[in-house]
């Protein structure tokens, strides 16, 4: 299962929206098929195995880091082609998520007379896949907010002047958390200001021609036509409320959708709900103070990704997120530091807020 597990991190970039899976299959001590889900749309990562493995599939186990499939969508059921190569035993790491999927994979696999058995290392195949285990239970992506800092808590100076604060390295590891997202979030005033294309342009990435979703949440419609993000490939959802004039964005590549409002703002729940129901499971957010802020006020934030370098930038700064709702030393987050590293001279800190705050 383990195998299973780093075969299936192979799709991190191109299998989206589809999870991560992979597939071993086993005869006595030897390995005789494995495969992962390479592409959204082709193969999943059983029909791989079992292709690669021919005849020898016939009396193996599979180990599968999730649920065999047993609905019809753009590829057959997994469940019915470990039927038919006549595998012996399935162990499923972690069962299908979704309730009209959940269990129905095993149970046909059980009536073919298929001994079946799940929960195998379940918690890392959980941590594979969170995003995907999030939009199920949750109806919304896991958002990924991303942050780049000097050493003591700047992100521009306050004439807005910014570029670079991080290394090329750090820079670089962002491209590929763009790669691993469905959609990347931002606001209008980071639109405004710095004109971000929002895509995955790394050479050494292969995506297979996926781009993330942009997003931008723009109560106004403020957007120009001009944005360079509107005349790139791809889909720009631009996230307003009420009914504002769109007529300047009519011949730009953007998708116009309106929202609730929310304490004046574009109701970034909803958003997120929209991008689930898109099939977006993994959301990163790029954006300036105030909607990082706001997304942490209001505890939709599951994630923090900080790149820190290590310099000083003084006191004529713009300050990492804007959170006028905290006023007191009791309203502070605490953090769970789960991975830190170096990135060129920088550290990347991965964290997520204390379930208690």
């Amino acid at each position: 299962m383990a195998r299973a597990l780093r075969l299936a991190e192979r799709g991190q970039y191109t299998a989206h929206p589809n999870p991560m899976v992979g597939c071993v299959l086993v005869k006595g001590d030897a390995i005789v098929g494995e495969g992962w889900h390479e592409k959204t749309g082709e193969a999943h990562a059983e029909v791989n195995a079992l292709r690669r493995a021919g005849e020898a599939a016939r009396g193996s186990t599979a180990y599968v880091t999730l649920e065999p499939c047993s609905h019809h969508g753009k590829t057959p059921p997994c469940s019915e082609a470990l039927i038919k190569a006549g595998v012996r035993k399935v162990i499923a790491a972690v069962q299908d998520p979704f309730q009209k999927s959940s269990g129905h994979g095993l149970e046909r696999l059980l009536e073919a007379g298929i001994e079946v058995q799940s929960g195998l290392m379940q918690s890392a195949a959980e941590e594979l896949n969170r995003g995907f285990l999030m939009r199920a239970a949750r109806q919304r992506p896991f958002v990924r907010l991303k942050l780049a800092a000097s050493i003591d808590g700047a992100i521009s100076m306050a004439s807005g002047e910014s570029q670079w604060i991080t290394s090329p390295a750090a820079r670089a590891d962002v491209q590929r958390l763009r790669a691993r997202s469905g959609a990347i979030m931002t606001g209008i005033g980071t639109v405004l200001a710095d004109d971000p294309s929002l895509t995955v342009r790394a050479a050494d990435i292969e995506t297979g021609g996926i781009q993330p979703i942009r997003v931008v949440l723009d109560r106004h419609l403020r957007i120009p036509a001009s944005a360079a993000m509107l005349n790139l490939e791809g889909t720009t959802l631009v996230c307003c409320t009420d009914d504002h004039d769109a007529t300047h964005l009519l011949s730009s590549n953007a998708e116009v959708v309106s929202f609730s409002s929310v304490d004046g703002r574009v109701d970034a729940h909803e958003v997120l709900m929209e991008l689930a129901a898109r099939g977006v499971s993994n959301a990163l957010v790029e954006a300036g103070p105030s909607l990082a802020g706001y997304l942490l006020e209001r505890n939709l934030v599951d994630e923090l990704v900080i790149y820190q370098a290590p310099h000083i930038m003084g006191s004529q700064t713009m300050r990492l997120v804007n959170t006028p709702s905290w006023t007191t030393l009791a309203d502070r987050k605490n953090l769970t530091i789960n991975d830190m590293r170096r990135f060129g001279p920088d550290t990347r800190i991965i964290a997520t807020l204390n379930q208690a705050d």
